[in-house]
């Protein structure tokens, strides 16, 4: 593997897609560095420590939030909204592309009417920036997280206006900086920036780790175990493991090629091969919209139970809202059950959009496919959907475990979320399946002029795979 390592440094093109992209991660880190006029940074990281540790209510959806962004609740900077807009955006259209005709025919045209898509994403994503932007500064101007000289008067329109600009114009730049990523570097843009902002907050999740570590320390508070530490060591090489496992697991449908003849006597086709299904179809799609959608009863339940205790409530109602808020806290078991139905229920809803059994029997019968034992035609579609159906299954129960993991390990430790985090849920998936697909493509480069990859190789620097010309 070192030599493999090496070995991209060997060819030149490989080894300018690889400096251009880390070079434009450095740019995208830099951003983080350059605040937004006239926010309280002091004030700001006090309020940040606070929300660190509320479990159910703004604090756990902003540190939700600052995971794909890649900043920090202690800072507000031009890269604040991170690249999560544009991704926001693209996945609205994907969603209207199964319900629009319109829509639909333009992806029909080819690469025309992929531009023409692409363009109003960017512009769907300049529109969520500003709604976003204003939320962000309304948030910050509400809880005096502001400079006095701000709050009033025509230096709060300057204070809004230069916020909006700002906001909107990082994120435009990180989009932009992923297109760029696509064109000259290695790997999805957009999948690389995003998996840069998750692993910015890994050496803070280290450093807490050290700061908290106790080797006396038994379960009776004062920080973290050493039997704590190698659980969690464990943990996050098992559930990476089981994560890269349940990326790249496939069902093969075995596929026949019909055999032809031509020019009157030539036979071609006849070849067997497998058409691959992905257990995980969905990808981290159900988990994202699971874990966004069950924020919002905890951190709901609990305001109405603080205003319900603060008031002159009736009984009931104050009995109702506590059992709301108790069983819907983060970790709590109808919790935990409610986001399982919700990954399983976006799992077969994101499969059904992504998957059309009928497209892709109607392309194998076009090819002269079948898959040996059913007719061509509905009867295969019918045998897709089923396969899918049975499958999809089996991958939402892999996502539903490794979901619930960070939940459930911040729980019962008593260890932030985004400590936690890093043992499961959205952001590990994000990062093992970015990093499969760029190990992926400098293997095909490697083999494709002749050198050992990083997972083939004789062990002595030779490749088992030859060109042609050899």
């Amino acid at each position: 593997m070192l030599n493999a390592f090496l070995n991209i440094f060997r060819i030149p093109d490989l080894r300018n897609k690889v400096l251009f992209t880390l070079g434009m991660l450095v740019i995208y880190r830099i951003g983080f560095w350059v605040p937004l006029i006239g926010v309280d940074q002091t004030q700001l990281a006090e309020s940040a420590a606070k929300a660190t540790q509320d479990s159910s209510g703004f604090g756990r959806i902003a540190q939700f939030a600052s995971i794909f962004s890649g900043g920090s609740l202690s800072q507000s900077t031009i890269f604040g909204l991170g690249i999560m807009p544009y991704i926001t955006a693209s996945i609205i259209f994907q969603l209207l592309n199964s319900v629009l005709p319109g829509l639909q025919e333009l992806k029909k045209e080819g690469a025309s009417g992929q531009q023409k898509i692409s363009e109003w994403t960017r512009y769907a994503t300049v529109g969520l920036c500003i709604v976003q932007a204003i939320m962000w500064l309304s948030y910050l101007r509400t809880n005096n997280l502001v400079q006095p000289q701000f709050l009033s008067g025509g230096s709060s329109m300057i204070f809004f206006a230069s916020g909006i600009v700002g906001l909107t114009a990082g994120s435009v730049f990180l989009m932009w900086l992923g297109e760029q990523i696509d064109k000259y570097g290695i790997g999805n843009g957009v999948s690389v920036i995003l998996t840069a902002g998750i692993l910015a907050r890994l050496p803070e999740a280290i450093q807490w780790i050290i700061s908290e570590f106790n080797p006396s320390q038994q379960g009776d508070g004062g920080g973290i175990g050493l039997l704590e530490v190698i659980f969690l060591a464990s943990s996050f090489i098992l559930v990476t493991a089981g994560a890269i496992v349940i990326t790249v697991a496939q069902r093969r449908i075995p596929i026949q090629q019909a055999k032809h003849t031509r020019d009157g006597r030539k036979v071609v086709g006849g070849q067997r091969h497998y058409l691959p299904l992905r257990i995980n179809h969905a990808g981290v799609m159900p988990i994202i919209f699971a874990s966004s959608l069950m924020i919002f009863p905890s951190a709901i339940f609990g305001w109405l139970n603080t205003r319900a205790s603060q008031g002159g409530s009736p009984d009931w109602w104050m009995s109702t809202t506590g059992f709301l808020a108790d069983n819907f806290q983060i970790g709590a078991y109808p919790y935990v059950i409610f986001e399982i139905i919700l990954i399983y229920f976006f799992s077969y809803f994101w499969t059904t959009v992504q998957f059309s059994p009928d497209d892709m029997s109607k392309q194998l019968k076009q090819y002269g496919s079948f898959v040996p034992g059913i007719r061509p035609g509905p009867r295969t579609a019918e045998y897709l959907e089923t396969v899918m159906e049975r499958i999809t299954y089996v991958g939402a129960g892999f996502l539903a475990i490794i979901a619930i993991i960070p939940t459930m390990i911040a729980e019962r430790l008593q260890i932030p979320f985004f400590v936690a985090s890093f043992l499961g849920g959205t952001g590990l998936l994000i990062v093992v399946s970015v990093g499969l697909d760029i190990i992926q493509r400098i293997e095909a480069n490697l083999l494709m002029r002749n050198y050992a990859g990083f997972l083939s190789g004789d062990g002595k620097g030779g490749s088992k795979i030859r060109s042609r010309r050899n």
